[in-house]
């Protein structure tokens, strides 16, 4: 019983000397190999030369904070659904009376790990996120590491550091005061 149709003739072709000693494809390896003997080579010697990261790279995971110093993320969850890699596990917990400084919604991440070994990088966590607290950051690159325990990035290593910017916003008894002439002359 034929199962297709289709059906191919093959030519039983008696192969050359040359053929029979594969001859045509080793000198063909060779020239390949000549070629390539005599071309730049696209190596760079990591540690000294660092290497220009085009604007589409992902690096570093980042949690943004918002305007006040505040942690954007809410535990909405699908940055962990989006991901393929099943990289990302968070623990939601409400917010308490007097962290109103500390989160912007009512939940919010109490548990954030990503596995950099499990991450492949690819942003979708940066995209379905609808509080924009996710980040890539395309200066820095995933650093070597050393043992399997520091893979694993909680929220000490993922929040965004607190700056002056930050303090400043929240901190009401700071006055600042203008550092431009025109501004101080104007004031006067």
């Amino acid at each position: 019983m034929q199962l297709t149709n289709r059906s191919k003739q093959v030519s039983n072709k008696e192969m050359t000397l040359a053929e029979k000693m594969y001859l045509p494809a080793v000198i063909g390896g060779l020239a390949i190999t000549i070629r390539h003997f005599f071309r730049k080579k696209p190596t760079i010697q990591y540690p000294e030369v660092k290497r220009y990261l085009g604007p589409i790279y992902r690096g570093h995971h980042i949690l943004k904070r918002d305007e006040q110093g505040r942690e954007r993320c809410t535990a909405c969850g699908l940055c962990a659904v989006a991901c393929p890699a099943e990289a990302i596990s968070m623990v939601a917990a409400e917010r308490k009376k007097g962290e109103e400084s500390l989160y912007r919604e009512e939940k919010y991440a109490a548990v954030y790990e990503i596995n950099m070994l499990r991450c492949i990088f690819c942003g979708l966590c940066e995209e379905a996120c609808p509080k924009q607290a996710v980040y890539l950051r395309h200066d820095k690159m995933v650093p070597v590491f050393q043992e399997r325990d520091e893979v694993i990035y909680g929220k000490d290593k993922l929040v965004e550091k607190m700056d002056d910017r930050y303090i400043r916003a929240n901190n009401s008894e700071v006055k600042t005061t203008p550092t431009e002439p025109s501004l101080t002359r104007a004031a006067t």
